[in-house]
């Protein structure tokens, strides 16, 4: 933001240089021409309109420069830093591929490869796939999640963000363990263990969570008797028997001997 602050300063103060340059010019050049063609007997309707647009172009210049002098007086916005530039852009750049046809489906699975390539070689990397896999199916079963399970939705995705930052601290603190001094470790790996069996405990019990969510689905859309498609089906397979029943009938059966 404050780059973008910075550009439109410097970009504002070199537009209006330009305008109070060209109104300067334009100023000069009528009131060049005012002087020289009015003349001395008096002055008619084209000098007055020499003389209005020597004084709009003197008036308008004045006012640019002053503009642009108070302009140039304020600060310039500081410079932003490289780091939060590269995120800027880096952010700017994801938003830009989001907007795609496809675009937040690629930048998901590159998240994820991301992911899973930073916590690989740690005891987060198992618990992380089955929560992914677990948050895919849950996602494809969200729009159809409606009415009760509304509120088990969002405490879910709540508990998927809780879980996904949990696995990260796993990993970091499991790293920690291995680079800390022989002293150090077994406060460490205390503390991993116990965040171990909390990542463990909160996947078991968010693919509890999805397993219930299929089954509330599974019990919301199943049809009391036959499927609807299925009755229809049967009453026109009938009615279509029927009249092919009564048709049989109307028609006149011919008797032995009789010409066809």
């Amino acid at each position: 933001m404050a780059a973008d602050e910075r550009t439109r300063y410097f970009r504002r103060l070199g537009k209006l240089r330009r305008s109070a340059r060209r109104w300067s010019v334009l100023a000069g050049g009528f009131g060049g021409a005012t002087v020289i063609l009015t003349p001395y007997a008096g002055i008619g309707l084209a000098d007055a309109v020499w003389a209005a647009a020597a004084g709009a172009t003197t008036a308008l210049a004045a006012w640019r420069w002053v503009d642009l002098r108070a302009l140039a007086a304020q600060p310039a916005p500081p410079a932003l830093d490289p780091a939060q530039a590269a995120a800027r852009n880096r952010a700017r750049l994801v938003a830009a591929v989001e907007r795609l046809p496809a675009g937040a489906g690629v930048v998901a699975e590159v998240r994820r490869v991301r992911t899973r390539t930073a916590l690989r070689g740690t005891s987060a990397a198992g618990p992380w796939e089955r929560l992914d896999r677990a948050a895919t199916t849950m996602a494809g079963m969200t729009d159809r999640l409606t009415g009760l399970a509304e509120p088990a939705v969002a405490e879910a995705s709540v508990a998927e963000h809780s879980l996904r930052e949990l696995a990260h601290q796993v990993a970091s603190v499991e790293r920690a363990v291995r680079l800390a001094p022989a002293d150090a470790r077994p406060p460490l790996a205390e503390a991993h263990e116990a965040l171990t069996g909390q990542l463990e405990a909160g996947v078991a019990a968010y693919e509890r969570l999805v397993v219930a969510a299929a089954g509330y689905l599974a019990e919301e859309y199943r049809p009391q008797l036959e499927h609807p498609a299925a009755t229809r089906l049967t009453e026109a397979t009938d009615l279509l028997h029927g009249f092919a029943s009564a048709l049989s009938e109307l028609r006149p059966h011919p008797t032995p001997g009789m010409p066809r």
